[in-house]
Protein backbone atom coordinates (compact mmCIF):
# COMPACT_ATOMS: atom_id res chain seq x y z
CA UNK A 1 0.00 0.00 0.00
CA UNK A 2 1.15 3.37 -1.30
CA UNK A 3 1.59 6.36 1.44
CA UNK A 4 -0.94 8.05 -0.16
CA UNK A 5 -3.28 5.20 0.20
CA UNK A 6 -1.99 4.69 3.62
CA UNK A 7 -2.90 8.73 4.56
CA UNK A 8 -6.37 8.07 2.84
CA UNK A 9 -7.58 4.86 5.25
CA UNK A 10 -8.14 6.96 8.68
CA UNK A 11 -9.96 9.59 7.27
CA UNK A 12 -12.80 7.37 5.83
CA UNK A 13 -14.76 7.69 8.84
CA UNK A 14 -17.89 10.23 9.48
CA UNK A 15 -18.18 10.69 5.43
CA UNK A 16 -21.78 12.82 6.79
CA UNK A 17 -19.57 15.15 7.83
CA UNK A 18 -19.64 17.33 4.89
CA UNK A 19 -23.19 17.71 4.99
CA UNK A 20 -22.63 18.76 8.82
CA UNK A 21 -20.25 21.35 7.45
CA UNK A 22 -22.54 22.78 5.18
CA UNK A 23 -25.13 22.98 8.26
CA UNK A 24 -23.21 24.90 10.02
CA UNK A 25 -22.12 27.22 7.55
CA UNK A 26 -25.90 27.97 6.76
CA UNK A 27 -26.15 28.98 10.46
CA UNK A 28 -23.28 30.85 10.90
CA UNK A 29 -23.09 34.72 10.37
CA UNK A 30 -22.08 35.07 6.59
CA UNK A 31 -20.74 38.05 4.42
CA UNK A 32 -22.72 39.37 1.55
CA UNK A 33 -21.74 37.93 -2.09
CA UNK A 34 -23.37 38.28 -5.48
CA UNK A 35 -23.87 35.27 -7.84
CA UNK A 36 -20.95 35.01 -10.21
CA UNK A 37 -21.72 36.99 -13.26
CA UNK A 38 -23.78 35.80 -16.25
CA UNK A 39 -23.65 38.07 -19.39
CA UNK A 40 -26.15 39.98 -20.96
CA UNK A 41 -23.76 41.89 -23.55
CA UNK A 42 -22.08 40.78 -27.02
CA UNK A 43 -18.07 39.83 -26.54
CA UNK A 44 -15.63 41.79 -28.60
CA UNK A 45 -14.89 40.12 -31.89
CA UNK A 46 -11.79 41.81 -33.13
CA UNK A 47 -10.81 38.58 -35.35
CA UNK A 48 -12.80 38.06 -38.72
CA UNK A 49 -13.49 34.12 -39.78
CA UNK A 50 -10.54 34.52 -42.49
CA UNK A 51 -8.20 35.43 -39.76
CA UNK A 52 -9.47 32.32 -36.91
CA UNK A 53 -9.28 29.99 -39.86
CA UNK A 54 -5.54 31.20 -40.49
CA UNK A 55 -4.37 30.88 -36.73
CA UNK A 56 -5.98 27.64 -36.44
CA UNK A 57 -4.48 26.34 -39.61
CA UNK A 58 -1.21 27.43 -38.40
CA UNK A 59 -1.74 26.27 -34.75
CA UNK A 60 -2.13 22.73 -36.00
CA UNK A 61 0.74 23.20 -38.49
CA UNK A 62 2.94 23.85 -34.93
CA UNK A 63 1.49 20.90 -33.38
CA UNK A 64 2.47 18.52 -36.32
CA UNK A 65 5.58 20.08 -38.09
CA UNK A 66 7.41 21.59 -34.87
CA UNK A 67 5.82 19.57 -31.77
CA UNK A 68 5.15 20.03 -28.26
CA UNK A 69 7.80 18.96 -25.33
CA UNK A 70 6.88 16.79 -22.70
CA UNK A 71 9.83 16.95 -20.07
CA UNK A 72 11.30 14.08 -17.72
CA UNK A 73 7.50 12.46 -17.94
CA UNK A 74 7.60 8.99 -19.63
CA UNK A 75 4.52 8.16 -19.24
CA UNK A 76 3.02 11.64 -21.05
CA UNK A 77 4.64 10.09 -23.61
CA UNK A 78 3.57 6.70 -23.86
CA UNK A 79 -0.32 8.57 -23.92
CA UNK A 80 0.81 10.54 -26.87
CA UNK A 81 2.10 7.17 -28.65
CA UNK A 82 -1.09 5.44 -27.39
CA UNK A 83 -3.41 8.30 -29.06
CA UNK A 84 -1.19 8.30 -32.36
CA UNK A 85 1.23 11.21 -31.91
CA UNK A 86 4.60 10.88 -33.21
CA UNK A 87 6.90 10.72 -30.48
CA UNK A 88 10.50 11.56 -31.24
CA UNK A 89 12.26 11.92 -27.45
CA UNK A 90 11.02 14.13 -25.48
CA UNK A 91 8.66 16.13 -28.51
CA UNK A 92 5.54 15.00 -29.57
CA UNK A 93 4.31 16.21 -32.83
CA UNK A 94 0.00 15.96 -32.65
CA UNK A 95 -0.78 15.40 -36.25
CA UNK A 96 -3.61 17.75 -37.42
CA UNK A 97 -6.94 17.27 -35.99
CA UNK A 98 -5.90 14.66 -33.19
CA UNK A 99 -6.05 17.47 -30.15
CA UNK A 100 -9.14 18.56 -31.31
CA UNK A 101 -10.75 15.44 -31.57
CA UNK A 102 -9.46 14.68 -27.69
CA UNK A 103 -10.53 17.82 -26.27
CA UNK A 104 -14.29 17.26 -27.08
CA UNK A 105 -14.49 15.64 -23.86
CA UNK A 106 -13.83 18.41 -21.85
CA UNK A 107 -16.99 19.67 -20.82
CA UNK A 108 -18.26 23.36 -22.28
CA UNK A 109 -19.07 24.11 -18.85
CA UNK A 110 -19.04 22.83 -15.29
CA UNK A 111 -19.83 23.97 -11.44
CA UNK A 112 -17.13 24.29 -8.67
CA UNK A 113 -18.80 23.68 -5.65
CA UNK A 114 -17.85 25.35 -2.16
CA UNK A 115 -18.48 24.05 1.25
CA UNK A 116 -21.38 26.60 1.44
CA UNK A 117 -23.32 25.86 -1.37
CA UNK A 118 -25.01 28.92 -1.91
CA UNK A 119 -21.35 29.89 -3.20
CA UNK A 120 -21.27 27.45 -5.87
CA UNK A 121 -19.94 29.02 -8.94
CA UNK A 122 -20.54 27.75 -12.89
CA UNK A 123 -17.67 27.68 -15.20
CA UNK A 124 -17.63 28.35 -18.51
CA UNK A 125 -20.57 29.44 -21.46
CA UNK A 126 -22.34 32.62 -20.43
CA UNK A 127 -20.64 32.94 -16.84
CA UNK A 128 -17.57 34.86 -15.57
CA UNK A 129 -16.15 33.94 -12.10
CA UNK A 130 -13.48 36.61 -10.31
CA UNK A 131 -10.66 35.17 -8.51
CA UNK A 132 -7.76 37.10 -6.48
CA UNK A 133 -4.46 37.55 -7.34
CA UNK A 134 -2.08 34.58 -7.46
CA UNK A 135 1.46 33.70 -6.82
CA UNK A 136 3.51 37.02 -5.66
CA UNK A 137 5.80 36.13 -3.38
CA UNK A 138 6.10 40.45 -1.70
CA UNK A 139 3.45 42.37 -0.13
CA UNK A 140 3.04 45.86 -0.41
CA UNK A 141 0.82 47.68 1.98
CA UNK A 142 0.54 51.71 3.02
CA UNK A 143 1.78 50.54 6.61
CA UNK A 144 4.65 48.23 6.01
CA UNK A 145 6.09 48.68 2.70
CA UNK A 146 7.36 45.93 0.00
CA UNK A 147 8.65 43.07 2.24
CA UNK A 148 8.28 38.88 1.70
CA UNK A 149 4.66 37.81 2.47
CA UNK A 150 4.32 35.55 5.21
CA UNK A 151 1.22 33.63 6.56
CA UNK A 152 -0.47 36.00 8.22
CA UNK A 153 -0.44 38.50 5.37
CA UNK A 154 -1.73 35.15 3.38
CA UNK A 155 -4.68 34.52 6.11
CA UNK A 156 -5.33 38.33 5.78
CA UNK A 157 -5.92 38.31 1.91
CA UNK A 158 -8.54 35.34 2.42
CA UNK A 159 -10.31 36.76 4.95
CA UNK A 160 -10.42 40.28 2.77
CA UNK A 161 -11.39 38.02 -0.25
CA UNK A 162 -13.98 35.98 2.02
CA UNK A 163 -15.48 39.61 3.05
CA UNK A 164 -15.64 40.98 -0.39
CA UNK A 165 -18.88 41.59 -2.34
CA UNK A 166 -18.30 41.26 -5.86
CA UNK A 167 -15.47 38.64 -5.36
CA UNK A 168 -16.98 35.00 -6.06
CA UNK A 169 -13.77 33.13 -5.42
CA UNK A 170 -11.31 32.65 -2.34
CA UNK A 171 -8.55 31.61 -5.36
CA UNK A 172 -5.14 29.66 -4.40
CA UNK A 173 -1.86 31.15 -3.51
CA UNK A 174 -2.60 34.78 -3.08
CA UNK A 175 1.08 35.36 -1.83
CA UNK A 176 3.75 32.91 -1.25
CA UNK A 177 4.12 32.50 2.52
CA UNK A 178 8.00 32.71 2.22
CA UNK A 179 8.16 32.42 6.63
CA UNK A 180 6.97 28.73 5.96
CA UNK A 181 9.00 25.77 4.35
CA UNK A 182 8.44 25.39 0.69
CA UNK A 183 7.57 21.44 1.46
CA UNK A 184 4.84 22.49 3.93
CA UNK A 185 2.81 25.82 2.95
CA UNK A 186 1.15 24.44 1.03
CA UNK A 187 -0.30 22.86 3.86
CA UNK A 188 -1.22 25.86 5.78
CA UNK A 189 -2.63 27.48 2.44
CA UNK A 190 -5.01 25.22 1.71
CA UNK A 191 -6.34 24.71 5.74
CA UNK A 192 -6.23 28.95 5.33
CA UNK A 193 -8.76 28.59 2.59
CA UNK A 194 -10.77 25.81 3.89
CA UNK A 195 -11.18 27.51 7.22
CA UNK A 196 -11.22 31.06 6.66
CA UNK A 197 -13.38 31.39 3.92
CA UNK A 198 -16.39 29.33 2.63
CA UNK A 199 -16.25 30.03 -0.86
CA UNK A 200 -14.47 27.59 -3.74
CA UNK A 201 -10.80 27.70 -3.73
CA UNK A 202 -7.67 26.40 -5.57
CA UNK A 203 -5.46 23.81 -5.25
CA UNK A 204 -1.59 23.31 -4.94
CA UNK A 205 0.18 22.87 -8.05
CA UNK A 206 4.01 23.03 -6.99
CA UNK A 207 4.77 19.63 -6.96
CA UNK A 208 2.53 16.33 -7.78
CA UNK A 209 2.26 15.06 -4.23
CA UNK A 210 1.12 18.62 -2.88
CA UNK A 211 -1.52 18.30 -5.43
CA UNK A 212 -2.15 14.91 -3.95
CA UNK A 213 -2.61 16.04 -0.28
CA UNK A 214 -5.09 18.73 -2.03
CA UNK A 215 -7.41 16.15 -3.00
CA UNK A 216 -7.16 14.44 0.19
CA UNK A 217 -7.65 17.49 2.54
CA UNK A 218 -10.85 18.52 0.35
CA UNK A 219 -11.78 15.08 0.64
CA UNK A 220 -11.72 15.98 4.26
CA UNK A 221 -14.11 18.73 4.04
CA UNK A 222 -16.74 18.21 1.74
CA UNK A 223 -16.31 13.74 1.99
CA UNK A 224 -14.81 11.48 -0.11
CA UNK A 225 -17.95 11.59 -1.90
CA UNK A 226 -18.87 14.32 -2.98
CA UNK A 227 -15.34 15.06 -4.16
CA UNK A 228 -15.71 11.89 -6.47
CA UNK A 229 -18.72 12.95 -8.21
CA UNK A 230 -18.07 17.01 -8.17
CA UNK A 231 -15.61 19.60 -8.91
CA UNK A 232 -14.29 20.63 -5.93
CA UNK A 233 -11.16 22.45 -6.76
CA UNK A 234 -9.68 24.63 -9.90
CA UNK A 235 -6.04 24.95 -9.78
CA UNK A 236 -3.75 26.52 -12.18
CA UNK A 237 -1.16 24.43 -14.98
CA UNK A 238 0.74 27.04 -16.52
CA UNK A 239 2.85 25.79 -19.58
CA UNK A 240 6.12 26.75 -20.04
CA UNK A 241 6.51 28.89 -23.04
CA UNK A 242 7.63 27.94 -25.56
CA UNK A 243 5.80 24.87 -26.45
CA UNK A 244 6.82 23.44 -23.11
CA UNK A 245 5.28 21.28 -20.68
CA UNK A 246 7.43 20.54 -17.62
CA UNK A 247 6.69 17.13 -15.28
CA UNK A 248 6.25 19.24 -12.20
CA UNK A 249 2.92 21.38 -13.81
CA UNK A 250 2.20 18.23 -15.93
CA UNK A 251 2.63 15.41 -12.96
CA UNK A 252 0.28 18.19 -10.66
CA UNK A 253 -2.51 17.89 -13.92
CA UNK A 254 -2.47 14.44 -13.97
CA UNK A 255 -3.81 13.97 -9.97
CA UNK A 256 -6.43 16.44 -10.54
CA UNK A 257 -7.59 14.90 -13.61
CA UNK A 258 -7.64 11.78 -12.20
CA UNK A 259 -9.60 12.80 -9.51
CA UNK A 260 -11.73 14.97 -11.77
CA UNK A 261 -10.98 18.10 -10.57
CA UNK A 262 -10.70 21.31 -12.87
CA UNK A 263 -7.19 22.58 -14.19
CA UNK A 264 -6.62 25.73 -15.90
CA UNK A 265 -4.05 24.89 -18.79
CA UNK A 266 -2.84 28.33 -19.31
CA UNK A 267 0.46 29.64 -21.26
CA UNK A 268 2.02 32.73 -19.23
CA UNK A 269 3.45 34.50 -21.99
CA UNK A 270 5.52 37.89 -22.14
CA UNK A 271 5.41 38.81 -25.74
CA UNK A 272 8.63 39.02 -27.66
CA UNK A 273 10.42 37.17 -24.69
CA UNK A 274 8.50 34.05 -24.62
CA UNK A 275 6.24 34.07 -28.00
CA UNK A 276 6.67 36.26 -31.21
CA UNK A 277 6.22 39.80 -31.05
CA UNK A 278 3.18 39.71 -33.93
CA UNK A 279 -0.34 39.26 -32.34
CA UNK A 280 -1.06 36.87 -34.85
CA UNK A 281 2.02 35.16 -34.02
CA UNK A 282 1.24 35.17 -30.00
CA UNK A 283 -2.08 33.61 -30.95
CA UNK A 284 -0.90 30.89 -33.03
CA UNK A 285 1.69 29.90 -30.36
CA UNK A 286 -1.20 30.46 -27.57
CA UNK A 287 -3.97 28.13 -29.61
CA UNK A 288 -1.22 25.61 -29.85
CA UNK A 289 0.07 25.23 -26.51
CA UNK A 290 -3.64 25.31 -24.97
CA UNK A 291 -4.81 22.73 -27.76
CA UNK A 292 -2.08 20.56 -26.76
CA UNK A 293 -2.19 20.88 -22.66
CA UNK A 294 -6.18 20.16 -22.86
CA UNK A 295 -5.75 16.86 -24.82
CA UNK A 296 -3.24 16.11 -22.93
CA UNK A 297 -5.87 16.07 -19.66
CA UNK A 298 -8.37 14.43 -21.51
CA UNK A 299 -5.75 11.34 -22.13
CA UNK A 300 -5.06 11.03 -18.61
CA UNK A 301 -8.90 11.09 -17.97
CA UNK A 302 -11.65 11.91 -20.70
CA UNK A 303 -14.74 14.67 -19.05
CA UNK A 304 -12.09 15.92 -16.50
CA UNK A 305 -12.69 19.13 -16.36
CA UNK A 306 -10.62 21.85 -18.20
CA UNK A 307 -10.18 25.73 -18.89
CA UNK A 308 -7.76 27.22 -21.58
CA UNK A 309 -5.89 30.03 -20.90
CA UNK A 310 -3.92 32.42 -22.02
CA UNK A 311 -1.93 35.06 -19.74
CA UNK A 312 -0.07 37.36 -21.77
CA UNK A 313 1.86 40.63 -21.71
CA UNK A 314 3.34 42.73 -23.82
CA UNK A 315 7.08 43.79 -23.32
CA UNK A 316 9.27 47.05 -22.55
CA UNK A 317 12.20 46.81 -25.43
CA UNK A 318 14.41 49.32 -24.15
CA UNK A 319 14.17 47.54 -20.22
CA UNK A 320 12.95 44.07 -20.69
CA UNK A 321 10.31 44.39 -18.21
CA UNK A 322 6.27 42.96 -18.90
CA UNK A 323 3.87 45.77 -19.50
CA UNK A 324 0.21 45.97 -19.38
CA UNK A 325 -3.09 47.41 -20.26
CA UNK A 326 -1.44 47.67 -23.39
CA UNK A 327 -3.51 47.67 -27.31
CA UNK A 328 -1.85 44.83 -27.74
CA UNK A 329 -2.47 42.50 -24.60
CA UNK A 330 -5.59 43.25 -25.31
CA UNK A 331 -6.06 42.25 -28.74
CA UNK A 332 -4.22 39.01 -27.99
CA UNK A 333 -6.92 38.40 -25.09
CA UNK A 334 -10.03 39.00 -27.40
CA UNK A 335 -8.67 36.77 -30.01
CA UNK A 336 -7.85 33.74 -27.49
CA UNK A 337 -11.47 34.38 -26.35
CA UNK A 338 -13.14 33.86 -29.87
CA UNK A 339 -10.56 30.72 -30.55
CA UNK A 340 -11.82 29.10 -27.00
CA UNK A 341 -15.45 29.66 -27.52
CA UNK A 342 -15.01 28.00 -31.32
CA UNK A 343 -13.51 24.92 -29.14
CA UNK A 344 -16.28 24.95 -26.89
CA UNK A 345 -14.07 25.62 -23.95
CA UNK A 346 -13.76 27.65 -20.77
CA UNK A 347 -11.75 30.64 -21.01
CA UNK A 348 -9.20 32.04 -18.40
CA UNK A 349 -7.25 35.49 -18.97
CA UNK A 350 -7.27 38.82 -17.81
CA UNK A 351 -6.95 40.27 -14.24
CA UNK A 352 -6.10 43.79 -12.25
CA UNK A 353 -2.90 43.92 -14.11
CA UNK A 354 -0.50 46.61 -13.57
CA UNK A 355 3.45 47.35 -13.64
CA UNK A 356 3.11 50.33 -10.59
CA UNK A 357 4.66 49.49 -7.55
CA UNK A 358 1.98 51.27 -5.32
CA UNK A 359 -1.73 52.00 -5.59
CA UNK A 360 -1.50 54.57 -8.18
CA UNK A 361 -3.09 56.71 -11.22
CA UNK A 362 -0.62 53.76 -13.34
CA UNK A 363 -2.11 51.07 -11.35
CA UNK A 364 -5.44 52.55 -12.11
CA UNK A 365 -5.32 53.26 -15.72
CA UNK A 366 -3.84 49.57 -16.65
CA UNK A 367 -6.22 47.78 -14.15
CA UNK A 368 -9.36 49.26 -15.69
CA UNK A 369 -8.19 48.56 -19.25
CA UNK A 370 -7.27 45.01 -18.37
CA UNK A 371 -10.28 44.30 -16.06
CA UNK A 372 -12.55 45.55 -19.16
CA UNK A 373 -10.59 43.67 -21.47
CA UNK A 374 -11.45 40.83 -19.40
CA UNK A 375 -15.39 41.47 -19.28
CA UNK A 376 -15.33 42.42 -23.47
CA UNK A 377 -13.26 39.08 -24.36
CA UNK A 378 -15.77 36.83 -22.79
CA UNK A 379 -13.17 35.37 -19.95
CA UNK A 380 -15.32 32.98 -17.95
CA UNK A 381 -12.17 32.71 -14.98
CA UNK A 382 -10.88 35.83 -14.20
CA UNK A 383 -7.33 34.66 -11.95
CA UNK A 384 -5.51 38.02 -10.57
CA UNK A 385 -8.55 40.02 -10.62
CA UNK A 386 -7.96 41.86 -7.37
CA UNK A 387 -4.80 42.63 -5.20
CA UNK A 388 -2.46 42.50 -8.40
CA UNK A 389 1.14 44.98 -8.17
CA UNK A 390 4.23 45.43 -9.85
CA UNK A 391 3.89 42.88 -12.61
CA UNK A 392 2.34 40.24 -9.99
CA UNK A 393 5.60 40.29 -7.91
CA UNK A 394 3.54 41.92 -4.84
CA UNK A 395 0.31 41.87 -3.67
CA UNK A 396 -1.50 44.85 -1.73
CA UNK A 397 -4.11 44.36 0.91
CA UNK A 398 -5.22 48.00 -0.49
CA UNK A 399 -5.33 47.32 -4.39
CA UNK A 400 -7.23 44.15 -3.53
CA UNK A 401 -9.77 46.20 -1.52
CA UNK A 402 -9.96 48.89 -4.97
CA UNK A 403 -9.77 46.30 -7.28
CA UNK A 404 -12.59 44.36 -5.92
CA UNK A 405 -14.73 47.32 -5.66
CA UNK A 406 -14.46 48.14 -9.42
CA UNK A 407 -15.44 44.75 -9.63
CA UNK A 408 -18.92 45.89 -9.12
CA UNK A 409 -18.70 47.27 -12.74
CA UNK A 410 -18.45 44.54 -14.26
CA UNK A 411 -21.25 42.77 -12.40
CA UNK A 412 -23.22 46.23 -14.12
CA UNK A 413 -21.89 46.26 -17.29
CA UNK A 414 -22.39 42.57 -17.76
CA UNK A 415 -25.82 42.65 -16.70
CA UNK A 416 -26.84 45.26 -19.79
CA UNK A 417 -29.55 47.61 -20.05
CA UNK A 418 -32.76 46.81 -18.88
CA UNK A 419 -35.99 47.96 -21.37
CA UNK A 420 -38.67 46.63 -18.83
CA UNK A 421 -41.20 48.86 -18.03
CA UNK A 422 -40.20 50.55 -15.15
CA UNK A 423 -36.68 51.08 -17.12
CA UNK A 424 -38.69 52.41 -19.69
CA UNK A 425 -39.30 55.52 -17.37
CA UNK A 426 -42.37 56.70 -18.77
CA UNK A 427 -44.45 57.57 -15.69
CA UNK A 428 -41.58 59.70 -14.37
CA UNK A 429 -40.66 61.34 -18.02
CA UNK A 430 -44.50 62.64 -18.19
CA UNK A 431 -44.66 63.52 -14.46
CA UNK A 432 -41.62 65.83 -14.83
CA UNK A 433 -42.15 67.26 -18.44
CA UNK A 434 -40.50 70.05 -19.68
CA UNK A 435 -38.08 72.00 -17.68
CA UNK A 436 -38.61 69.93 -14.07
CA UNK A 437 -36.41 67.73 -12.81
CA UNK A 438 -36.42 64.33 -11.49
CA UNK A 439 -34.87 64.60 -7.70
CA UNK A 440 -38.07 64.17 -6.21
CA UNK A 441 -40.15 62.13 -8.85
CA UNK A 442 -42.18 58.75 -7.80
CA UNK A 443 -40.05 57.09 -10.31
CA UNK A 444 -36.56 58.09 -8.99
CA UNK A 445 -37.79 57.83 -4.95
CA UNK A 446 -38.51 54.43 -6.04
CA UNK A 447 -35.39 53.32 -7.70
CA UNK A 448 -32.80 55.85 -6.46
CA UNK A 449 -31.38 53.31 -4.08
CA UNK A 450 -30.59 50.36 -6.39
CA UNK A 451 -30.25 52.75 -9.76
CA UNK A 452 -26.62 53.43 -9.86
CA UNK A 453 -23.65 51.16 -8.89
CA UNK A 454 -22.29 52.79 -5.59
CA UNK A 455 -18.45 52.90 -4.83
CA UNK A 456 -17.54 51.54 -0.99
CA UNK A 457 -13.85 53.14 -1.44
CA UNK A 458 -13.45 55.84 -3.74
CA UNK A 459 -14.33 59.52 -2.39
CA UNK A 460 -16.93 61.47 -4.33
CA UNK A 461 -16.83 64.52 -1.75
CA UNK A 462 -16.72 68.33 -2.85
CA UNK A 463 -13.10 69.52 -2.52
CA UNK A 464 -14.10 71.38 0.95
CA UNK A 465 -15.21 68.18 2.67
CA UNK A 466 -12.43 65.90 1.14
CA UNK A 467 -9.90 68.58 2.49
CA UNK A 468 -11.36 68.85 6.14
CA UNK A 469 -11.27 64.97 6.33
CA UNK A 470 -7.59 65.19 5.66
CA UNK A 471 -7.25 65.22 1.99
CA UNK A 472 -7.19 61.55 1.91
CA UNK A 473 -5.41 59.73 -1.21
CA UNK A 474 -7.19 56.22 -2.75
CA UNK A 475 -4.47 54.37 -1.00
CA UNK A 476 -5.02 56.00 2.26
CA UNK A 477 -9.08 55.28 2.10
CA UNK A 478 -8.01 51.89 0.87
CA UNK A 479 -5.73 51.21 3.81
CA UNK A 480 -9.03 52.07 6.14
CA UNK A 481 -11.04 49.77 4.18
CA UNK A 482 -8.85 47.03 5.09
CA UNK A 483 -8.76 47.81 8.68
CA UNK A 484 -12.81 48.25 9.00
CA UNK A 485 -12.76 44.88 7.08
CA UNK A 486 -10.56 43.05 8.88
CA UNK A 487 -12.22 44.33 12.17
CA UNK A 488 -15.34 42.88 10.94
CA UNK A 489 -14.20 39.73 10.01
CA UNK A 490 -16.11 36.47 11.50
CA UNK A 491 -14.89 33.10 10.39
CA UNK A 492 -17.65 30.84 8.65
CA UNK A 493 -18.80 27.79 11.33
CA UNK A 494 -17.15 24.80 10.31
CA UNK A 495 -17.62 21.05 11.63
CA UNK A 496 -15.28 20.68 14.74
CA UNK A 497 -14.98 17.19 13.75
CA UNK A 498 -14.03 18.50 10.20
CA UNK A 499 -11.76 20.91 11.20
CA UNK A 500 -10.16 18.72 13.46
CA UNK A 501 -9.33 15.91 11.07
CA UNK A 502 -7.88 18.82 8.99
CA UNK A 503 -5.56 19.81 11.34
CA UNK A 504 -3.81 16.50 12.06
CA UNK A 505 -3.80 15.74 8.53
CA UNK A 506 -1.55 19.04 8.00
CA UNK A 507 0.23 18.07 11.43
CA UNK A 508 0.63 14.54 10.41
CA UNK A 509 2.05 15.31 7.17
CA UNK A 510 4.21 17.95 7.83
CA UNK A 511 6.13 15.93 11.04
CA UNK A 512 6.60 13.55 8.10
CA UNK A 513 9.34 15.43 6.42
CA UNK A 514 12.31 18.08 7.44
CA UNK A 515 12.10 21.59 6.24
CA UNK A 516 13.06 22.57 3.03
CA UNK A 517 13.42 26.10 2.03
CA UNK A 518 14.29 25.41 -2.07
Amino acid sequence: MGEAEQADQPRRRARGGGGAARRASRSAVSFDTVKFIERNIPNLEILNEEALEIIEANAETVLEEIGVMFVENPGALQRWRDAGADVQGERVHIPKGLARELIKTAPSKFTQIARNRDRDVEIGGNTMVLAPVYGPPFVNDLKGGRRYATMADFEIFVKLGYMSKWLHHSGGTVCEPTDVPVNKRHLDMLYAHMTLSDKPFMGSVTEPSRAVDSVEMSKILFGADVVEQNTVMTSLININSPLTFDSTMMGALEVYAEAGQASIISPFIVGGAMAPVSVAGTLTQCLAEGLAGVAYSQLVRAGSPAIMGAMVTSIDMNSGAPTFGTPETSQITYGMGQLTRRLGLPYRSSGSFTGSKIPDAQAGYETANSLNMGLLSGVNFMLHSCGWLEGGLSASPEKFVLDADQLGILHKMAAGVAVDENAQAMDALREVGPGGHFLGCAHTQENYQTAFWRSGVLDYKPYETWAEDGSQSSFELAALKVEKMLSEYQQPALDPAINEELRAYVAEKKASMPDAFI
